[in-house]
């Protein structure tokens, strides 16, 4: 799992055997998020939302 950015206390990262549309996958601390980078579409979140702004 390659980490692509540390920000922040978030961390981004991906994992390289995913399928298409490619996801990105964000967590901080016990929360998380997946992401379609292609779209931004995302399809799966753990965050508050006030944790997202």
């Amino acid at each position: 799992m390659p980490t692509l950015l540390n920000l922040n206390g978030f961390k981004f990262f991906f994992y390289a055997n995913e399928h298409e549309p490619m996801p990105i996958h964000v967590s901080k601390g016990d929360q998380y998020a997946k992401i379609e980078l292609a779209t931004l579409k995302v399809t799966r979140n753990t965050f508050k939302s006030k944790n997202l702004k």
